[in-house]
């Protein structure tokens, strides 16, 4: 579509993407190819970070124009006495900053510094050992408020979209310009942080009001109506954290006050919306923040992502793949697994692809491993060494950040991609969409964020080999279908090139769709939208997906959906619940483990199911003499019970695993009646269920 001309303004707190020095992360790869991309299309384009103390690197370098701006005043940073031990309860941060500017491939880059700002110029981003002993944990927020004054000064009443990215990084800056009537706000979810997570509500206040920003913060909440278990088992799950009172949920405040919500991928907006099928399902839709993703899903919509028109310009072809792996000391004449992502063993899955790894070797595996864990500081654990040194002529292991170019050699010189990202946090993973650009067949999780890769397809469509998600550290499960994925692969590679050959080359067409030209058709096309005074409109098929049928009209609701979401009320909007229905809908919850779902079936239409599947249902937990558990459902593939610990919420849950003594059977002593099972059935969902006792 042809979008007007706008002012799009990108704020983050790094934006260094058009300097490989200066880079930290991949939201700022994101952020200069994005920005590029807007200016070729003529629009204006600015980008607002921190300096970083930085300023004279930047002026070796470019053209740094000192802008006529200073801002003094005193920023009041209000103290949770529960964590800043031996603070005061306010501390007032006295701050004068200025303003930079580089223009850069027709892109405004200004650059605030101050105090703070300038603090850790080798690493931006403050540890959070700080959190309690050091002011600098703050360096985010001081960006915050200084990000809003300027550019509520500089850009006065310029009309422009607004794009802010992390909500972490930008939870003050909606509401902070919700009144301004010429500046739009796209808040963008970079990483799938978790969804609940707050901040002490007497800063956001007293920030809210150094800005003259009137918000009401919302109240205490409620206990969740949910087992002490479900709750203290969140921790594991890197999904949620319970917050002792006093603290608001930073997406609440972004997403009630921007004008629209931007993700990465269809999967990721989805995976967000609801977690499904993921251990914290159950406790999520029992939370105030279920209520704010409802009231604000007609804002969420997919902007993209992309891989760098660099790597798509290199043709794999002429990398010399012998010269590559021979240099490693690698045989070229082996099929070769590949991974590249940083160090990040819980998120990436590094410990499950070394275990897999060391796995298949040991057995005999004829096959290479290029093994690149990034890494500034080394590699901290010793397995990841020894691994690599029982195997000298099979695995090469690397941690050094190099020059893209030989990354891409590296990629094209290998045959597959092993990506097993676990607890759902990547959310579009470029690393591996250059892979496969490069011709790797994938192998990777079937992560919501990820299915746009397609290596979870059907066998027609597949670019791969998939494995289950995982949201258990260390997890054998992951472990053993990684080394079957990787052993059938080796197989395909040996045993029938030509579908190999078929499987890279979908690999390749399907990720070099991903471009930043596609990336800003996305973008531009809603940033449009919301330019004209278009209202956004909720998706009809997130609201179908999500089970929200209350929030569409009674003919956009199809049946079967409503049979698949185990919702009898939706169905009987359209048609009679019958006994056929009653069977489907009790079929489909049972294999989802949802026996919830099950009970409200038996109880709505007594004698409809066939009574060998209801006895399936009341039958499958056993507790024996002694308190021995017998535990059965077949398609489960792990089960444990996990006790919570007396104390706060916040305390570590015990959690032990059933013996598995058969297909879909499980032994071992039975929960308290406090205790809950947590399920892995075998298509991958995670979820609870109970034993009644007596």
């Amino acid at each position: 579509m042809n979008a007007p001309r706008m002012h799009i303004i990108e704020t983050y707190f790094e934006c260094c993407g058009f300097d490989h020095t200066f880079l930290q992360g991949g939201t700022s790869v994101y952020l200069w190819n994005l920005s590029r991309t807007f200016a070729a299309r003529g629009h204006t384009v600015s980008i607002v970070t921190p300096a970083h103390g930085r300023l004279d690197d930047l002026r070796r370098r470019y053209a740094v124009e000192d802008l006529a701006y200073e801002d003094t005043y005193r920023l009041p940073v209000a103290l949770d006495p529960r964590v800043w031990d031996g603070f005061p309860e306010q501390v007032d941060l006295a701050l004068r900053t200025t303003a930079h500017r580089i223009r850069l491939d027709g892109v405004d880059l200004y650059f605030l510094a101050n105090e703070y700002l300038d603090r850790l110029p080798d690493t931006f981003y403050p540890p959070y050992s700080a959190k309690g002993r050091d002011l600098v944990f703050f360096k985010p927020l001081v960006f915050q408020v200084d990000s809003v004054r300027f550019l509520r000064a500089w850009f006065g009443d310029e009309r422009a979209v607004v794009h802010a990215h992390e909500p972490y990084y930008h939870y003050l800056l909606p509401a902070a310009l919700r009144d301004d009537p010429t500046k739009m706000v796209v808040s963008n979810v970079q990483s799938n942080m978790p969804i609940g997570k707050k901040v002490y509500a007497p800063e956001v206040q007293r920030l809210f009001n150094l800005l003259g920003v009137e918000v009401k913060l919302p109240g205490p909440e409620p206990e969740p109506d949910a087992p002490a278990a479900v709750v203290q088992y969140q921790q594991r799950t890197h999904l949620h954290y319970t917050y002792p009172p006093g603290h608001v949920a930073i997406y609440e405040l972004t997403a009630d006050h921007a004008d629209l919500i931007d993700f990465l991928s269809p999967g990721q907006l989805d995976f967000y919306a609801g977690f499904r099928d993921t251990p914290f399902e159950s406790l999520f839709r029992r939370l105030p923040i279920a209520d704010v993703v409802r009231r604000n899903a007609h804002k969420m919509f997919v902007g993209g992502c992309a891989i760098s028109d660099q790597w798509l310009a290199w043709d794999p072809a002429d990398v010399d793949r012998a010269g590559v792996l021979g240099d490693l000391g690698l045989d070229p004449a082996l099929p070769t697994f590949f991974h590249n992502a940083r160090y990040a063993v819980h998120h990436k899955g590094q410990v499950e692809l070394m275990r897999a790894a060391d796995r298949v070797l040991g057995e005999g595996l004829k096959a290479n491993f290029v093994i690149r864990c990034i890494s500034g500081n080394g590699i901290d654990d010793p397995y990841f060494h020894e691994v690599a040194a029982r195997h000298p002529d099979r695995l090469h292991f690397e941690w050094e950040r190099v020059e893209e170019e030989r990354v891409f050699s590296l990629a094209a010189a290998c045959d597959f991609a092993l990506f097993p990202s676990k607890f759902e946090m990547d959310t579009f993973l470029i690393a591996q969409g250059e892979a496969m650009a490069a011709g790797a067949v994938p192998i990777a999780t079937d992560q919501r964020g990820m299915e746009h890769f397609r290596h979870a397809d059907g066998p027609g469509t597949a670019t791969g080999f998939a494995v289950n998600r995982s949201f258990a550290e260390d997890d054998e499960l992951l472990t053993s279908a990684l080394a079957d994925r990787i052993r059938q692969a080796a197989a395909l590679w040996t045993h029938d090139p030509g579908r190999y050959r078929e499987l890279s080359e979908r690999a390749a067409t399907v990720a070099r769709v991903f471009t930043w030209d596609h990336c800003a058709d996305l973008h531009l096309a809603a940033f449009t939208r919301l330019w004209q005074g278009q209202p956004a409109t909720l998706s009809t098929e997130l609201a179908l997906r999500q089970g929200w049928f209350d929030l569409l009209a009674d003919d956009l609701v199809p049946p079967e959906a409503a049979i698949q979401h185990g919702d009898i009320t939706a169905y009987e909007r359209r048609v009679t619940f019958d006994a056929d229905a009653a069977v489907r809908m009790f079929r489909a919850a049972w294999q989802r483990a949802d026996f919830a779902t099950c009970e409200r079936v038996l109880e709505r239409l007594p004698g409809a199911v066939p009574e060998e599947e209801t006895a399936r249902l009341r039958e499958r937990a056993r507790v024996l003499p002694g308190g021995r558990l017998e535990y059965r459902l077949p398609h489960a593939e792990r089960v444990e019970v996990v006790e919570a610990r007396r104390g706060s919420a916040r305390a570590l849950p015990d959690v032990r695993t059933l013996e598995r003594t058969g297909p879909g059977v499980f032994a071992g002593d039975a929960p308290s009646a406090d205790g809950r099972l947590l399920l892995t059935l075998s298509c991958g969902r995670v979820t609870w269920d109970e034993v009644r006792h007596g």
